[in-house]
């Protein structure tokens, strides 16, 4: 009896101390070598690295931030749980997805994407663009994953900033956070939030955009319905805006700010669809 009690904890703290999440960051010409980090002073290294750039995921979703002048944050869908990317590389074939797999739905445009970043500067939105160096890392501690953009040298308000955004995703938890921080010390207001395409559905609360419906991506085997949420602390931002194809949310002067970004699509069982996943975000 002792004995199968002993064996029943040792079986929960494997299975609880397991991380499901995992990142990755290579050169596309090499899908063997998995790199830590990667920098650039053209700050465009979106042909040479797999999946465009950087990428982190938990169970339910995979992100990417570009290695481009976009600097925008794109999403994997999945229609089950589980650890995709280094065996997908974001690119599943059809017959993987038709089998199971997931794929990419989310389609970015010249937006922020879902929780990407640019700057504002009173008037227009600036993005992180130009730089003198543009840096990707990617790391892993015992219950998370995470990646991150450094954008160095970018021009804003007559001055040059340096702009680091990280993404974190959680073993066991659908929500990923995602950091702005000014490394020069100068207050910045950073714009954020969330995009959508015509006849999108959209949900909104105090502290919450969500998104549902249907992108025009042109890499995937079908076109699902997919849904982007942002969680944010309403006292960090002095402006909502919507341009026609993203909700915007700028922040007051700031030196960091932090949002909770989460994705589904009506390939899953859980939160597919708005109805869903806005119970899920207001829970």
């Amino acid at each position: 009896m002792k004995l199968s009690i002993v064996t029943s904890l040792l079986f929960c703290c494997v299975c609880f101390g397991q991380n499901n999440t995992d990142n990755s960051l290579y050169m596309k010409s090499d899908k063997i070598t998995y790199l830590t980090d990667i920098g650039s002073e053209s700050g465009d290294l979106y042909k040479t690295i797999g999946h465009h750039g950087p990428a982190v995921e938990n169970e339910w979703m995979a992100l990417r931030i570009y290695f481009s002048d976009k600097v925008a944050i794109d999403v994997y869908s999945k229609a089950k749980p589980g650890l995709e990317l280094r065996k997908a590389n974001w690119y599943p074939t059809p017959e993987q997805q038709k089998e199971g797999w997931g794929a990419d739905y989310y389609k970015v445009a010249s937006t922020v994407g879902l929780g990407g970043v640019k700057l504002w500067d009173g008037d227009k939105l600036v993005p992180l663009n130009p730089v003198t160096n543009r840096l990707a890392r990617v790391g892993k501690t015992d219950t998370t994953s995470w990646m991150e953009m450094i954008s160095r040298g970018v021009p804003y308000k007559g001055k040059k900033v340096d702009i680091l955004v990280r993404v974190t995703v959680f073993s066991g938890k659908r929500e990923a956070k995602v950091e702005a921080v000014s490394l020069t010390g100068e207050k910045v207001q950073f714009a954020t939030g969330v995009n959508y395409f015509k006849d999108s559905a959209t949900k909104k609360g105090a502290n919450y955009i969500a998104v549902w419906g249907k992108h025009p991506e042109d890499v995937a085997a079908e076109i699902v319905e997919v849904g982007g949420a942002i969680k944010y602390n309403p006292k960090d931002f002095e402006k909502n805006t919507d341009d026609g194809t993203q909700y915007l949310l700028i922040s007051k002067p700031a030196k960091n700010i932090e949002t909770t970004i989460l994705s589904s699509c009506a390939r899953e069982t859980e939160l597919n669809t708005l109805d869903k996943l806005e119970a899920y975000i207001k829970k």
